[in-house]
């Protein structure tokens, strides 16, 4: 889910800007000391410190560093942030460029991690620039707030920590406890089996809060201060917080070296942390905060819905920002404050009468989660574990996060023999990979099957959790569950049909066209058998993709009408193939009804990010790419695809990323003439042509060929397509190899340029059937004409194609033939190809496709065009960006996070952030403040 992050990294142990002691933390540091003498040795390693927020973690890591500069170490310090680290690796570079010597060739780095395509470079060269570093002496890194740091900054910790092992290195990293996104998660289970040591810093004790009272009063507390005190609980930056008014008010008088209370236990009042956190949330989340409050007790999501006057679904996305915020904490299907003084500090800020009484000490209100001996046993049992499963199954629909974690917990109190065991997993699997933790939710059935002693019933379901799983990250993987479990002996009707159907669903994108259209007609005899409805949705889809193939597109978009209906009215959460409106949108796209597939993009990704199921927002940003690219939007089309980037741990090779965001990104590449990000995913091509699923193979093909063509060699590229266009008929695309039929003209130009001629007729003939036997889909008659008149050479089909595009949405489709018809009057009638080039240089410019730009303008300035038209879309103030970034960039000027500029512009975080960082990249700073700045002195004309 995309929520609004909010950081609350503070060092509380500071009053007046000098530094207190480090209080109670005497065997920690001396497990760091002794960390530092092995480094001194020239053993590296891990450290690990975690705990919840305002526990000391940054000072800790602060106090670290300041012990090994002691020792003449050299340290390198990086800490990351929601919002101020857009640059990729930005934490980890900051460190290494900010220390009194910086890495060396640290700017390059840089360079190397805004440039798509460069990771295995960027890893390279980083490593032999540490282990430069340290043949000069040891080095300690220290990276903070490990749960902000983006996806590359995650792979080069564990990936270096681990090459680098060998090495006089130790990494130092701060992570906040509780929950964290899937990525760091992972990341952390790395570390751990790699042998990292763990460090928890848990509440302190009396001693050690009597010591910070006395630093902060300046005096010995009397027992009335002391148990003023303890109500912060050993959290240092709450007793700070908690202790500091009191002194300033005159609340605390002072005798004898002994400070006591002047006037009784001081009222509840707003902490200055609490109030920076709150500011930073979105209105409804900030909302749902103060009324949790207001209540004062713990409080259900029900609950807080009636108070609210509004659904608990539409409630999810503040409630998890308030949960991501560390306000909140769930318990027992209960939310309540992380801390009694947090629920007082809201709460102060209430009108009077709405503010809650303190619940007695020792109450469920009192705490949650904090830190403290850890919960009794005694509910540990199989009737606890039934009611969290059956929790889970209510909440599945709205809240599929929360309803994960309760199926978690019921499986830690389930014992690993007890025969409901496994029909837990296969639950929890769905819930787990819908909420972005594929890779924990494959282990999990993994490890299952693999302890072998199932029932068959149980695991067909564990089986049929996988395939489903699989769907996203690997086709065949999918196909190869799918077929297993249907084949299991004895099971059910209804897991048998739903089996087949994922099965013939995994045949359809592996692009086994014929095998898919086989196994369906098994599964709908079965489910028809079994009246299931939820099967049947995702057969229906099935059938849609059969009648595409054969070029039947009326048929086509019926079944597939019938197939979103079917989900949704089931609910999406029922649904086998998550959603089948995925397919409805890709088929609308491909047929030229691209403004219909991104509405219901759009629509897909609203609703499955207010439902929080990462997975399936993934999937259709993934979708929208594709849209995109073919509107003409590539900016936005390169933003969507790095959003939807696979993320650290993915299951399988990603295939569904294979032909959606790679692709773009190769063809964006290609329009925009960037020449490196297209060869490294040229090189992510050259792996897809080996993949298991003839669909992956395919576009890995036509990339290739793409590529090849780019570079001046026709004859290659015929030769990549040659295999795909001779396959046989059953199986091969229905568009002859490739993937969009505006392809079609690209593809006999080729063809042309290699001398193919019979591969340009092939192209043709294709196209020509596909638009007599749909014709009412213009698009289909736009690219036919398009294609032949390329083929004949003969301007009549090429101004009936400009004539067809006329309208339609694909704006590159209309641009290039507008410049083909300009191409062949140019031979003869010069002056009249003027118009033609003109409007596609417009067009293309608009798109921000630089290469078609330069080319037309040299057809232009053949055709006796000197003057050089304008680039549409593009400020004068701001030439470096596009509209999308520049709207972007003056949100955040105007001081909004990525979460709220992203609710303006209707944009998910991730692709907000993509936008900002090509414009920093662009614009050369470096900083939120320092975009600012340039902000104010273009738009002041200065």
């Amino acid at each position: 889910m995309s929520v609004n992050r909010v950081t609350t990294r503070t060092v509380p142990e500071e009053l007046d800007g000098v530094r207190t002691p480090l209080r109670g933390r005497d065997a920690e540091l001396a497990f760091i000391e002794a960390r530092l003498d092995a480094l001194d040795r020239g053993e590296g390693g891990i450290v690990r410190v975690e705990g919840p927020a305002g526990i000391g973690r940054s000072r800790m890591l602060e106090e670290a560093a300041a012990a090994a500069r002691r020792r003449g170490t050299r340290v390198f310090e990086g800490a990351a942030s929601p919002d101020e680290h857009v640059v990729p690796l930005g934490p980890f570079l900051d460190g290494v460029l900010a220390d009194k010597g910086p890495l060396s060739g640290a700017v390059r780095l840089r360079d190397l991690a805004i440039t798509p395509g460069q990771r295995f470079w960027l890893l390279q060269e980083l490593g032999d620039r540490l282990r430069e570093t340290v043949r000069n002496g040891p080095l300690l890194v220290v990276l903070d707030d490990l749960q902000w740091c983006d996806d590359l900054t995650l792979l080069t910790f564990h990936t270096l920590a681990a090459g680098l092992s060998s090495h006089a290195i130790l990494w130092l990293v701060a992570v906040r406890g509780g929950s964290v996104p899937s990525g760091v998660r992972t990341t952390l289970d790395r570390i751990r089996r790699a042998g990292a040591h763990e460090l928890a810093l848990g509440a302190l004790g009396d001693r050690a809060t009597a010591q910070i009272t006395e630093d902060v009063l300046g005096a010995a507390p009397d027992p009335d201060v002391l148990s003023v005190a303890r109500r912060a609980e050993g959290v240092p930056q709450l007793l700070v917080e908690l202790l500091g008014p009191l002194r300033e008010d005159g609340a605390v008088t002072i005798e004898n070296g002994v400070a006591g209370l002047s006037a009784g236990p001081p009222a509840p009042r707003v902490l200055p942390s609490v109030e920076r956190t709150l500011d930073q949330l979105s209105d409804e989340a900030r909302e749902l905060v103060r009324t949790a409050a207001g209540v004062g007790g713990p409080v259900t999501v029900g609950q807080l819905a009636e108070l609210l006057g509004r659904s608990p679904a539409a409630l999810i996305m503040a409630l998890q920002e308030s949960l991501d915020a560390d306000l909140l904490a769930e318990s027992g299907g209960r939310l309540a404050f992380r801390h009694n003084l947090i629920r007082e500090a809201v709460g102060a800020g209430l009108p009077l009468p709405l503010q809650a009484a303190e619940p007695p000490p020792g109450s469920a209100a009192s705490s949650v989660d904090r830190p403290g001996p850890p919960a009794g046993t005694a509910g540990r049992d199989a009737a606890e574990a039934e009611r969290l499963r059956t929790e889970g199954a209510e909440l599945e629909s709205t809240a599929p996060g929360l309803a994960a974690e309760r199926t978690l917990k019921a499986l830690e109190l389930t014992a690993a023999d007890a025969p409901e065991r496994p029909r837990a997993i296969a639950e929890t699997i769905p819930l787990l990979w819908q909420t972005g933790r594929a890779a924990q939710a494959r282990e999990l059935g993994a490890s299952a099957l693999a302890a072998g002693g199932i029932g068959p019933e149980d695991e067909a379901l564990i089986r049929l959790a996988l395939a489903r799983l699989a769907v996203q990250f690997d086709f065949s993987e999918a196909v190869r569950q799918a077929r297993a479990g249907a084949e299991l002996p004895g099971i059910s009707v209804t897991a048998r049909g739903r089996l087949l159907a994922m099965l013939a669903v995994g045949l359809s994108m592996s692009g086994e066209h014929a095998a898919a259209e086989q196994v369906a007609a098994e599964a709908w005899e079965t489910t028809a058998a079994a009246g299931d409805r939820t099967a049947e949705a995702t057969l229906t889809t099935v059938r849609s993709a059969v009648s595409f193939h054969r070029m039947d597109l009326t048929e086509a978009f019926r079944q597939a009408e019938r197939s979103a209906a079917l989900a949704d009215a089931l609910g999406v959460s029922t649904s086998l193939w998550v959603p089948e409106a995925l397919w409805h949108a890709l088929l609308a796209n491909t047929t030229g009804r691209t403004a219909e597939a991104l509405a219901v993009a759009e629509e897909g990704i609203r609703i499955t990010r207010e439902q929080g199921r990462t997975a399936a927002t993934r999937m259709w940003l993934m979708t929208r790419t594709r849209v995109l690219l073919e509107t003409g939007r590539l900016s936005d089309a390169r933003a969507d695809a790095e959003a939807a980037s696979p993320a650290t741990g993915d299951p399988g090779p990603g295939n569904l990323a294979d032909v959606t965001l790679r692709y773009v990104m190769l063809r964006v590449a290609l329009h925009t003439d960037d020449r490196q990000t297209a060869e490294a995913y040229a090189a992510e091509a050259r792996r897809m042509r080996s993949d298991g699923a003839p669909v992956v193979r395919h576009f890995g093909t036509w990339m290739l060929a793409l590529m090849a063509d780019f570079e001046g060699r026709p004859d290659r590229a015929m030769a990549e397509l040659d295999e795909v266009m001779t396959s046989p008929a059953a199986d091969r695309p229905a568009y002859a190899g490739l993937i969009d039929p505006a392809d079609a003209p690209v593809l006999v130009r080729m063809a042309l340029r290699a001398g193919r001629h019979e591969r340009a007729a092939q192209a043709v003939a294709l196209a020509e059937k596909r638009a007599a036997l749909n014709p009412g889909l213009t698009f289909l008659a736009a690219t036919a004409a398009h294609a032949r008149g390329l083929l004949d050479n003969d301007l009549a089909p090429l101004v009936r194609a400009v004539r067809l595009y006329e309208g339609c949405p694909r704006v590159l489709a209309r641009a290039s033939a507008l410049e083909d018809a300009g191409r062949k009057l140019a031979a003869t009638r010069r002056s009249e190809a003027v118009p033609y080039f003109e409007t596609a240089l417009a067009l293309y410019a608009r798109s921000g496709a630089e290469r078609d730009v330069a080319r037309v303008r040299r057809r232009l300035r053949a055709a006796g065009v000197r003057r050089r038209p304008s680039a549409a879309g593009l400020s004068d103030t701001w030439p470096e960006l596009t509209a999308t970034e520049l709207r972007v960039v003056r949100l955040v000027a105007r001081g909004l996070t990525n979460q709220q500029v992203a609710e303006h512009l209707s944009l998910s975080p991730h692709t907000v952030s993509s936008h900002l960082r090509r414009a920093f990249t662009k614009l050369d700073v470096t900083s939120r403040a320092g975009l600012t700045r340039l902000v104010k002195h273009r738009d002041s004309g200065a």
